[in-house]
């Protein structure tokens, strides 16, 4: 039988190398990832990669959830608008650390069994919204930190539109192949932008992004 305590310590030691923030550490301490994944990849879990979960999508690597949710710099008291909700691990580790997370997704039946397995574990501070046409969910907007799971071929218009002021947008940028992980900051008049290094994640779908289908 696996033990999964000893392998989520084993991750955090090695995500610990690169890794700064302790409360991104402690977050990722307490999520246990063997629940959001299929069952034939739960050997896996804690491995520092990422793994399929169906429909064409994946659970992201660990390094890059925890660089990733560093970047947003959540503190507590954020509304947190995520893209792509995926297995719902993201979500969670977001839940942690946020006040509200509001998550959407394309693909019913992974909003679904997300939403399963975060209510098997308690979570009750995040809403779960069918992603449309346009990017986001603006109706609860502004948010103060906005994490995208999935790749675009440019910053979109309309998630720096529903980022507040002083808010931070942690988004895969470039072609389909290979992109850039940016973190966008709005300030009043403009925008600030870090490059955190290489990536490769699933297109982004939606006015802004890419069309569906997209196969580029």
């Amino acid at each position: 039988m696996i033990n999964f305590v000893a392998e989520r310590a084993r991750l955090m030691d090695h995500l610990r190398r690169e890794i700064t923030s302790e409360a991104v550490l402690a977050a990722m301490a307490r999520v246990p990832r063997e629940m959001f994944v299929p069952p034939e990849s739960c050997e896996f879990a804690y491995d520092d990669r990422p793994l399929p979960i169906g429909h064409g999508q994946t659970i992201s690597q660990p390094f890059i959830i925890a660089l990733m949710t560093q970047a947003l710099e959540v503190g507590g008291a954020e509304r947190v608008l995520e893209l792509g909700t995926g297995s719902g691990y993201q979500s969670a580790i977001l839940a942690e650390l946020a006040r509200e997370v509001v998550t959407v997704e394309r693909v019913p039946r992974l909003a679904d069994r997300a939403r399963e397995v975060l209510s098997s574990l308690g979570y009750r501070n995040i809403t779960f919204r069918q992603a449309g046409e346009k990017l986001g969910w603006p109706e609860s907007g502004p948010y103060e930190a906005i994490m995208v799971t999935a790749a675009s071929p440019q910053v979109p218009p309309a998630l720096l539109e529903q980022l507040a002021v002083g808010g931070r947008l942690v988004i895969p940028v470039g072609p389909t192949c290979d992109q850039q992980l940016l973190k966008v900051t709005r300030y009043r008049e403009r925008t600030e932008t870090v490059d955190l290094g290489g990536c490769r994640f699933v297109p982004l779908i939606g006015e802004g992004a890419w069309p569906e289908g997209n196969n580029e």
